[in-house]
This record gives C-alpha cells, sequence and structure tokens, in this order.
C-alpha cells in the first residue's frame, strides 16, 4: 500500500481535458507555481543558519537575568534538544511530503483541517513578527555604528523591507545565495569573536550575578533558583528559532526527500556548535552580570573597558550582517508559509498568485507591509520577537504530535528518511515544546495575549469563512485527501 500511496501522491495531474482545454485545477495551479529545483543542500544549510544566526549576536543574553549562567546553560541545553529532536522528526515529515506548506501540511495530513490551520497560523505568527522586530534591531545597529549619519526610526525600517523583498521578488535562487553570503560572514565574526574572547576568559566571571536569597534552590550557578531555569527557556530558544523552517522550501529544492534531512541535520549542527562558542566566551571573557541586558553582547564581551578594538568593530558590523541575514531568510520563511495556506483556501486565494520569476509576489508585499507597519508604530522588537516565540512554540507542539499521530496511524507509509529514536524523539520535542510554551508567560504574558488574540481573529476566520472553501487541489490537501480515501478503503 505504502508504494501505491508513494505513486499516487507525486504522480502529476492530467495536462489537460478531453479537447485539449487546461482542467480548472491546472490552471489555478499553474498561477501559483514556484520555481523547482532552485535549491540544493549548501544553500539549504546556509538558509537553516541565516535563519536563526542573528540570535548568536544579541537577545539570548537577557535569559542570564532571568535565571543566571546556569539557568540559561540548562535551559540552552534543554531548548538545543528540543531542537535537535524537532529537526529530526521534521526531517522523515519533509522527505514523506515535500512542499511549501511545510508544518501545516504535516499537521493536515495527521490532526485534520483544524489542526493544519492551527500550526500554520502559528508558524505565520512566528515569521510575520519575527522580520517587524528585526527591523527595529537593524535600525538599533545602524544608528549605533553611526551608518551615514542615520537613526533608528521607520526610514531604516522601510528601506530594509523595500531592499530585502525586491531580492525575494527577483528569484529564490539569487535570494538563497545572496543570504548565504551575508551568513558566511556572520559565521566568520562569531569566529573571529570567539578566538579573541577566549584568550581573556575567566571561570570565576561565569557566576557573578548576586543570589537571589529567597528563590528556590538559589546559588551563584543558579542565581534566580530552579524557577530561572524554566524563565530562560525562551532565551535558550534564540540560539535556535527559526532553523524548523527548512521544509518550507521544499517545492523550491532539488530532490527533496533527500536533500532536506541532510540539510536540516548540518545547519542543526552548525547551530549548536555556535551557540556553545557564543555562550561560554561572551559570558567567560566579561562576565554574566556586565552582559546579561545590553543589546549587544558579543561586542561588550571584547571591550572591557568599554573602548572600541579592531575586534569589536568587526564584530560589531557583522552583528549587522547577521541580523540581515535572519531578517531576509525570515521573510523568504512567512512568505511560503502564506503561499502555502492561501493555495490551499485557508487564507484569502489571491495571497498565493506567483510573478513571472515564480515568486509568491503578494505573499511578500503584505506581509512586509504589515511588519513595516508594526515596526514603525511600536519601535518595540523585544514584545513583538516574544509574540513570535509564543508561535513558535505552539507550531513546535504541533507539528512533534503530528510526527507521533502519523507513526502511530500510519506505520506503512512510505518514508525515504526516518526519524533515528522513531516516536520517543518526537515525543521529546512534544515535552520540551509544551514547557517552553508555558516559559513565555513567565517571562512576557502580554505578548503570549496579544498572540493569543491574534489566533483568536484568524481562527474565527477559518470556522466561519474559509474552512468551508478550500481547494482539493492543494498538494497539501490531495495528500491528507488519499490518506482519508485509503482509511475508507480499508473499512469497507
Amino acid at each position: 500500500m505504502a508504494d501505491s500511496e508513494e505513486t499516487a501522491r507525486t504522480a502529476p495531474p492530467p495536462a489537460s481535458l478531453p479537447g485539449g482545454s487546461a482542467s480548472p485545477e491546472d490552471a489555478y495551479l499553474e498561477r501559483r507555481a514556484l520555481r523547482r529545483g532552485s535549491a540544493g543542500p549548501l544553500l539549504l544549510t546556509g538558509l537553516g543558519v541565516a535563519y536563526v544566526v542573528s540570535g548568536d549576536f544579541s537577545g539570548w543574553n537577557n535569559g542570564l537575568a532571568h535565571g543566571g549562567f546556569g539557568g540559561l546553560a540548562v535551559a540552552a541545553v534543554l531548548m538545543g534538544l528540543m531542537y535537535t529532536c524537532l529537526v529530526f522528526a521534521l526531517a522523515e515529515l519533509s522527505s514523506i511530503l515535500p512542499t511549501a506548506g511545510g508544518g501545516y501540511g504535516f499537521a493536515r495530513r495527521a490532526l485534520g483541517t483544524w489542526g493544519g490551520f492551527l500550526t500554520g497560523t502559528a508558524i505565520l505568527i512566528e515569521y510575520v513578527l519575527a522580520p517587524a522586530a528585526i527591523a527595529i534591531f537593524l535600525g538599533d545597529y545602524v544608528e549605533a555604528l553611526g551608518l551615514f549619519g542615520l537613526h533608528s526610526g521607520w526610514p531604516v525600517y522601510l528601506a530594509c523591507f523595500v531592499i530585502f523583498i525586491g531580492i525575494h521578488l527577483w528569484g529564490v535562487g539569487e535570494a538563497l545565495r545572496f543570504s548565504l553570503v551575508v551568513t558566511a560572514i556572520a559565521v566568520a565574526a562569531i569566529v573571529v569573536f570567539a578566538l579573541a574572547a577566549f584568550t581573556d576568559f575567566h571561570v570565576d566571571t561565569l557566576n557573578d550575578i548576586p543570589v537571589h536569597g529567597g528563590a528556590l534552590g538559589a546559588n551563584s550557578w543558579l542565581p534566580f533558583g530552579v524557577l530561572g531555569i524554566w524563565a530562560a527557556f525562551p532565551f535558550g530558544m534564540w540560539f535556535f528559532l527559526g532553523v524548523e523552517g527548512v521544509p518550507l522550501a521544499a517545492e523550491e529544492t532539488r530532490d527533496p526527500a533527500r536533500v532536506l534531512p541532510k540539510a536540516m541535520a548540518a545547519a542543526m549542527g552548525i547551530l549548536l556548535l555556535l551557540a556553545l562558542v557564543t555562550f561560554t566566551a561572551a559570558t567567560g571573557a566579561r562576565g554574566s552580570a556586565a552582559i546579561q541586558s545590553v543589546g549587544d553582547p558579543l561586542v561588550h564581551a571584547l571591550q572591557p573597558h568599554g573602548e572600541p578594538t579592531v575586534v569589536s568593530r568587526i564584530v560589531n558590523y557583522a552583528g549587522l550582517a547577521g541580523l540581515v541575514a535572519s531578517f531576509f531568510s525570515l521573510i523568504f520563511a512567512g512568505s511560503r508559509q502564506l503561499f502555502a495556506l492561501s493555495r490551499a483556501g485557508y487564507l484569502p486565494r489571491f495571497l498565493s498568485l506567483t510573478s513571472r520569476r515564480k515568486a509568491p509576489y503578494l505573499g511578500l508585499l503584505i506581509p512586509g507591509a504589515l511588519g513595516f507597519a508594526l515596526a514603525a508604530a511600536t519601535g518595540d522588537g523585544a514584545r513583538m520577537l516574544n509574540v513570535a516565540v509564543f508561535g513558535a512554540t505552539i507550531s513546535y507542539a504541533l507539528m512533534s504530535l503530528s510526527h507521533i499521530v502519523l507513526r502511530r496511524r500510519e506505520p506503512g507509509l512510505h518514508r525515504p528518511y526516518r526519524t533515528p529514536g522513531g516516536m520517543l524523539t518526537s515525543s521529546v520535542a512534544f515535552v520540551l515544546a509544551c514547557s517552553a510554551l508555558v516559559a513565555t508567560f513567565l517571562v512576557d504574558k502580554e505578548a503570549a495575549f496579544i498572540a493569543l488574540g491574534v489566533y483568536g481573529v484568524a481562527l474565527a476566520y477559518f470556522a466561519c469563512y474559509s474552512r468551508h472553501h478550500l481547494v482539493a487541489a492543494a498538494p497539501e490537501e490531495e495528500f491528507a485527501a488519499l490518506a482519508a480515501a485509503e482509511a475508507e478503503l480499508e473499512r469497507d
């Protein structure tokens, strides 16, 4: 049955109706086609690192103010474990269904239309809000570096969205190559930073945050007690947030069933190494207390007396490259998730139209306009990033659950790649994702409730309208319908 299902799923639709005219389904999908075969293993690995690399330059250090060195260290290890398990589970799922829907498509088959929409919306919240937050951080970097005499504000945010969305409209191959170059610059700067910081490494500065005596289990390594570990979960995620977006490039990948798992594993390995090096080098060179609340912890770690050095300037400029890499790649991910949801009818269908260069232009322009408006109106990058983290944790739980459900319900499903550890691996990801979801309320209750409010509006739209107007010809919907048909045949 598995082989017949795979053949049915991958077989192309008929080119035309009798008489030579194209079917309505073919015409619909033709206007919503991405450029096939544009991405290989190197570009996809670079994409996975690009999603995340800005988190190595800033953001993670705020976890020191919630958990201290020990609390953030344990949180980072647990979140690294969660992402590793999640990536292995998604590698299997993406080899089964290599489409632009990513997590939505996996959940659609495992959890039904409601599960698919809940997962896709959570992913969309992450990938629309995160670029808006990073645009603000980019503005702060531009102002701090004194580039062109600009100040952080809406003109800088607008320039970011216009320039980088323009590159995406040019074509996916060009966009991913640009992302790879910028990401390589950022990673090289982290290596330079580590070589310089480790020459001034002091173990006694790691746990120099004062102990809060009233906290349960508080000590010099856990100054905020055991609860500080949990509160640091969202900041431990910043070392890895976004890597799960690699499957969204599936329809633009050469041989996705083979390439995606390898690229995701390679990207995750690089990110684990970067997290270890960045965290230990920065805290050991300057001390946890000194960098716990600064916007540029790597630069501060290289300036013990506050005076810029040649290396600190290099890292400072490269921090801008890291932000650009993440901003640029997150725009890509958001556009592909919106494209897939729109193509299947969960969101207005016109959002999935593609240009002559096979770019989902409205899927790029409309989220970009929304992100710019949020950045210009609020200027609160940290709050928007916390909202994005909340959406991300919901999607992680649902995608891990999808892997578990498909393993139990459809053990014979053709799987070109199989997750090491099977359901145990995805169960670990599920438990840790649920824990991280609850932890977001410990850090920023308002951000969590904002995300829930957005969710509520989206669910009302789905319940009242879009679930009655889904497009059966969309790849993710066909895949789910095939499972339902086979289940009905087995019952008969």
